[in-house]
């Protein structure tokens, strides 16, 4: 197959992505919502009680409102993320996906152009967010707009790929409302995302080494520091890490030899 046959292929699933979402508005403001009421409800009555103190990318105090934006912008990726896996669950039922996994083209690079799709949408969704709080009183660096873009297309990435893996796992549309309840909520509060590491540990030990180990929690804190013009070296290490093995999971799980394809071929046959 040539090249213009991937270009081609890439195109029509992110215009499919795209044009599923547009259709979709709702979605939209859904995914506006929850990060808006920690915004403007929970911000506003912990600002005076939780002080932050100076700390890296930091060069000052900051409000409590400021500190908590990147970790929403996580949590709005971490949601497309399972959203978009949720589609993927029920293409599947309905045929679309299963259509797509059996072209010639190679099945890591549909999972991928599936994912960069689901990034895009994100974005979108990530700088109407950016736009809100904005006027709600929250500044960020201005050139912060534009440097951060790399570290949420990698953990736009990273929440994607981990929720094909967990698409791959789910046999019924009905069951996944329950596992994304079952990571999503612990992903967010037991991070970086609401509260700093320091203070976690001066709380409870066994939370903070929780919290060192979670992925969302060096997610939440390359966008941090790529908002201030700098790099986190650790986070950016840790979530390449991950989004490489989420995604190998990912086509290793819908490979038909080994994936989902086998075990509906094995209940047929049971």
């Amino acid at each position: 197959m040539s090249f213009m046959h991937y270009v081609r292929a890439f195109n029509g699933i992110v215009w499919r992505e795209l044009l599923r979402f547009l259709q979709q508005r709702e979605r939209f403001f859904a995914a506006l919502v929850r990060p808006m009421i920690w915004l403007i409800i929970f911000a506003a009555g912990f600002r005076a009680a939780l002080g932050i103190s100076i700390i890296p990318p930091y060069q000052t105090y900051i409000t409590y409102d400021v500190y908590i934006t990147p970790g929403l912008l996580a949590m709005i990726q971490l949601f497309n993320g399972m959203q978009s896996s949720l589609s993927m669950v029920y293409d599947r039922e309905m045929g679309s996906m299963r259509v797509l996994l059996t072209t010639p083209l190679p099945r890591w690079f549909l999972l991928v152009s599936r994912l960069f799709a689901g990034v895009i949408v994100s974005l979108f969704q990530v700088y109407a967010f950016l736009l809100v709080a904005y006027f709600c009183g929250v500044e960020l660096p201005p050139w912060g707009y534009l440097t951060a873009l790399p570290a949420l297309v990698l953990s736009g990435l990273m929440f994607g790929a981990l929720g094909m893996v967990l698409s791959s796992t789910i046999k019924q549309l009905e069951n996944f409302a329950g596992i994304m309840n079952f990571v999503i909520f612990p992903m967010f509060f037991a991070s970086s995302a609401l509260y700093p590491l320091w203070k976690m540990k001066e709380g409870s030990l066994t939370l903070y080494y929780v919290c060192l180990y979670n992925p969302f929690t060096w997610a939440v804190e390359l966008i941090r520091f790529a908002f201030y013009l700098e790099v986190n070296w650790q986070a950016l290490g840790i979530v390449t890490g991950c989004t490489l093995l989420f995604l190998a999971l990912s086509v290793w799980a819908y490979d038909p030899a080994r994936g989902i394809q086998q075990r509906k071929v094995a209940a047929a046959m049971g």
